[in-house]
């Protein structure tokens, strides 16, 4: 079983870790296929060393079940792809559709957006995505949000010229949140937001009645 790494710094953890059971395959994805399309902390430091060829990157925090990241990788192979995700089931879940879909542009690490974000270099993502976030719904809770402007900071020192911040999330209130954040930060501009995969955790929300929300803004 692989133990996610433990946070460097975070001023609030935004995550509870529910890493539910694991089925035969998730198990099997994690001892034996994670390995392979892990991106060694090592790797930090010159993350396109770690793919075949040195294409614009694309990091998502938080994959769920990883299908809409592979179907993003499998889409766009001219593109590589750094997946971060805690939960142990959803790593395994989405290393068995890698495996099986040969594919070659996707790194993933079973860690935290705070273990991994510091150690990146400056202007090395072409995107950074995050699709629905814990909204954390009650007043008490919202100061574990994510997205805030502590985050965006070092997001943006991360982002290359014109590189983007994709979010999206069916929480009204944390959107309008979200906007406000984006629209005074000094090196965010709102720009329209791509189309891109649907999530397992989409359609859920769809099927209950939830709108959908996508924002995005570049740096300059």
């Amino acid at each position: 079983m692989i133990t996610p790494i433990e946070p460097k710094r975070s001023p609030i953890r935004s995550f509870v870790i529910r890493q539910g059971r694991l089925s035969k395959g998730q198990r099997r994805g994690l001892e034996e296929i994670y390995p392979q399309f892990e991106l060694k902390q090592s790797a930090l430091a010159a993350p396109q060393s770690a793919y075949p060829s040195n294409q614009p990157l694309t990091l998502e925090v938080g994959f769920g079940m990883g299908d809409s990241l592979a179907e993003m990788a499998v889409n766009a192979p001219e593109r590589n792809f750094l997946g971060l995700e805690v939960h142990g089931p959803g790593v395994g879940h989405l290393m068995i559709q890698a495996a099986n879909l040969g594919l070659t542009n996707l790194r993933v690490l079973n860690s935290d957006v705070w273990s991994v974000l510091p150690g990146l270099p400056a202007a090395s993502l072409a995107c950074f995505q995050i699709f629905f976030p814990d909204p954390w719904h009650k007043k008490r809770h919202h100061k574990r949000r994510l997205i805030n402007a502590v985050f965006l900071d070092a997001v943006a020192e991360k982002l290359q010229a014109g590189g983007m911040l994709h979010i999206a999330t069916d929480w009204q209130p944390y959107a309008e949140e979200i906007y406000d954040h984006l629209e005074s930060h000094p090196a965010f501009s709102h720009c329209p937001a791509p189309a891109r995969a649907e999530t397992k955790y989409e359609r859920r929300g769809q099927r209950l009645g939830h709108v959908v929300t996508d924002l995005a803004a570049q740096v300059p």
